[in-house]
């Protein structure tokens, strides 16, 4: 069976025997922590803390080898319609249309002292549950799984529009409901992850900036899909949305002295003005203007954040920085990724590049297997990442950010709806000169891609048997 699931998807194999081992590391990470259920597949968060169902987590995994595998994703958004809050409850911090934060056995939960049986604290879940079924979509071409889904992506969405802006300020924002539940709740979501300039914990609700971009992502893709079905109506509500939304996180949280987004929005419409790794995300999801990306793009690159192996959870010298914390200055490989994926965007390729060497050599460090997060200490000669002590390892999104990177430095991404390889502007990992992609599935047909060094540039060429199109810009 662990065999079985190691072979789905895309084939991956390059000139490097050690990035070999990272990838197949990476590929039986995830195989590992995946399981069936009569939804599909569904990767568990991580081991040992977090060897069960989150939403979160399984999302952003699935996306990350989307490309590859698609299959993963479409089992995480059975699952996660399947489970989709029905009712308003503080204790669950759940309301109609919401996604699964996580779901959990234990003593505490069973006498209901705890919300964490089946909890829906996270205020990120819902827009990316979304966004992900609309780059599932994209990537497959796949609208009949997607007029199952219909009904559950409709209220994710009314979820997004009305119990997601509390205050009616146009922001997606959180308060929790009970003192058991958590206190922040996007993937930060440790008490002390969000604050001022200060030092000074915000009061709610809070509005934190990655989730803007996220909400911004699962609008746009929306209104795709509704003209695809013919949805006028919806298509044309959805887009302007997506750009009500773009202008208002321009306009608010923009801190031009800083040149860069803030963190979070308070619940008195004031921002906190510090920098974390929080608008990578929206590089992410394509919100910022190209000026403004390029800004948060040389920011991320710089010392302050990127300690040599990756991108810092907090800019070294803001107040709270811990280089030890859990999220105020630690390393988290998928952040990480996403980051980089963000760059990649903006076409900073170059700086992903940088990004992928660190995490491989981190990898490196590990026997291959990345772990959940590590320290945040600036790198020394000959000194390896500093280990955080208790991170999950193996853990979901940790092994999937290899396949990540590797898709930014790429620049490769497949059309499902016009059955089409699209590459821009690759780039190979430093010490990789050639690569192969082999059965990659675009609709109904497998097919071969290769990767080369050639000179100060690389080719791309198709297998024998391809009868995809690829359109490479180089």
């Amino acid at each position: 069976d662990m065999r079985g699931r190691r072979r789905r998807g895309a084939r991956l194999k390059s000139s490097g025997r050690l990035f070999n081992d990272w990838l197949e590391k990476s590929r039986a990470d995830l195989a590992l922590l995946t399981t069936e259920f009569a939804t599909g597949p569904y990767p568990y968060a991580g081991i040992p803390w977090f060897s069960t169902p989150f939403g979160r987590d399984a999302i952003i995994t699935a996306w990350q080898v989307l490309w590859i595998e698609p299959r993963l994703a479409k089992g995480v958004l059975a699952y996660l319609a399947e489970h989709q809050a029905e009712e308003v409850s503080a204790f669950r911090d759940s309301a109609p249309g919401k996604i699964m934060h996580e779901t959990r056995k234990g003593e505490m939960t069973a006498l209901g002292e705890l919300p964490f049986g089946r909890y829906y604290g996270g205020v990120d879940t819902t827009p990316l549950f979304v966004a992900l079924a609309c780059a599932y979509a994209e990537r497959t071409g796949d609208l009949t799984f997607i007029d199952d889904l219909w009904e559950a992506l409709q209220a994710a969405v009314a979820w997004i529009e009305h119990f997601g802006d509390s205050d009616g300020d146009g922001l997606i924002d959180y308060a929790r409901g009970a003192d058991t539940g958590l206190s922040n709740q996007n993937w930060k979501d440790s008490e002390d992850s969000v604050f001022h300039a200060d030092g000074k914990f915000p009061d709610g609700p809070i509005a934190v900036v990655e989730v803007q971009g996220y909400a911004f992502a699962a609008f746009r893709g929306m209104a795709d899909l509704a003209r695809r079905r013919g949805e006028t109506d919806n298509a044309e509500r959805w887009a302007a949305k997506a750009e009500h939304l773009r202008k208002t996180v321009e306009e608010r949280f923009w801190m031009e002295d800083k040149g860069f987004y803030a963190m979070a929005i308070d619940g008195h419409g004031q921002p906190c003005r510090v920098r974390g790794s929080n608008p990578g995300h929206l590089l992410f999801c394509g919100l910022p203007s190209p000026e403004r990306a390029a800004k948060v793009a040389q920011t991320l690159l710089s010392n302050v954040f990127h300690n040599g192996f990756g991108v810092r959870t907090l800019a070294e010298g803001e107040p709270r920085f811990n280089p030890m914390s859990y999220h105020n200055g630690s390393v988290w490989p998928h952040d990480t990724a996403i980051c980089a994926m963000g760059l990649a965007r903006y076409g900073h390729r170059d700086g992903v590049v940088r990004m992928t060497s660190g995490l491989f050599e981190t990898a490196a460090h590990y026997e291959m297997r990345l772990p959940e997060l590590f320290c945040g200490f600036p790198r020394q000669p000959g000194e390896p990442p500093v280990a955080y002590p208790v991170a999950c390892l193996p853990q979901a999104w940790a092994a999937g950010s290899a396949f990540m990177m590797l898709q930014a430095c790429l620049g490769i991404t497949v059309d499902g709806w016009a059955g089409e390889i699209r590459i821009q502007e690759p780039r190979l990992p430093i010490g990789i000169d050639s690569l192969s992609i082999e059965n990659l599935g675009v609709g109904d047909k497998l097919t071969d891609v290769s990767f080369e060094h050639v000179g100060r540039h690389v080719t791309v060429q198709a297998g024998r048997r391809s009868t995809v199109p690829i359109l490479t810009r180089c």
